[in-house]
């Protein structure tokens, strides 16, 4: 019987290491950036509001001119705080709005129950793009692209967060592989 050689789940994974400014290095020698993004809910603006968001969008898209990946992760939103400050203001109720309250309490637990009630993250993905081996010059690279980033989302609403700390970095990683674990808490 031959033994199969199996490597470490270090030696599997994708990632060399994190640099100070947030660039995670890959080990094909790629480095990425991660950005979140806030978005903003586009439902409740005005149709001038929405077409000044698209238009914004569209700049977005054509002054963006390298690759880019969007995530979207979805996670059980923990509603616990949430209905415990609802029975905690419901002492001081009348019967009628106590029953309300029970209602609704019971209308969340179900929704969450069938897993209708989530939270949504928002990031982009960003890889250096040129063929030059020097750090310096990708790191510039991926903050250039970051910051023009930023600036178009801007315009459109959002709010762009750097994830540059090797905590956050490492959470979201964490998250990224480890799914069903991250979509349970």
């Amino acid at each position: 019987m031959k033994k199969e050689n199996t490597l470490s789940v270090q030696e599997w994974l994708p990632f060399e290491k994190i640099l100070e400014n947030g660039i995670i290095q890959m080990k094909n020698k790629k480095y990425i950036k991660i950005m979140k993004v806030l978005p903003i809910n586009y439902n409740l603006k005005s149709q001038m509001e929405k077409e000044s968001i698209l238009n914004s969008y569209k700049i977005f898209l054509k002054t963006c001119s390298f690759d880019m990946q969007i995530l979207i992760q979805s996670s059980k939103e923990n509603l616990e705080k949430h209905i415990s400050k609802i029975k905690s203001q419901e002492k001081f109720e009348k019967e009628n709005i106590k029953k309300i309250a029970e209602n609704y309490i019971q209308y969340i637990k179900d929704l969450n129950r069938l897993k209708k009630s989530s939270n949504k993250n928002f990031y982009i993905i960003i890889q250096n793009q040129t063929q030059e081996e020097i750090e310096n010059i990708i790191v510039e690279e991926l903050n250039d692209n970051y910051f023009k980033i930023k600036e178009c989302l801007a315009r459109c609403g959002n709010i762009v967060k750097d994830i540059s700390s090797h905590e956050e970095i490492k959470e979201l990683l964490f998250s990224f592989l480890n799914n069903r674990i991250f979509l349970e808490k």
